[in-house]
C-alpha cells in the first residue's frame, strides 16, 4: 500500500500530461466563429476514421485512468 501512495503522484503527473496532449492533437471542425454566435451546425457531426478514432478512444480512456487515480488518492 505504501508502494502505491509513493507511486501515485507520478502516475497522476504522467497520465496529466498524456492527457493535455491527446486533448490538444484533436482536431476540431468549429472554429473561433462558433464562440461568438457563429452557427455552423455541421463542425460537431462528422465521422472519425483511422488515427482520428484512436486518438478519440484513447482520450477517452486516459481521462477514465486519471480520474480514477485521482480518485484511489482521495482514499488512500
Amino acid at each position: 500500500m505504501e508502494a502505491l501512495e509513493a507511486l501515485l503522484p507520478y502516475i497522476q503527473i504522467a497520465l496529466s500530461i498524456l492527457l493535455v496532449i491527446a486533448i490538444l492533437l484533436q482536431q476540431t471542425g468549429a472554429g473561433l466563429g462558433g464562440a461568438f454566435g457563429g452557427d455552423n451546425f455541421s463542425a460537431g457531426f462528422h465521422t472519425r476514421r483511422g488515427a482520428e478514432r484512436t486518438l478519440f478512444y484513447g482520450t477517452i480512456v486516459i481521462g477514465v485512468l486519471f480520474g480514477l487515480s485521482a480518485f484511489i488518492a482521495l482514499i488512500i
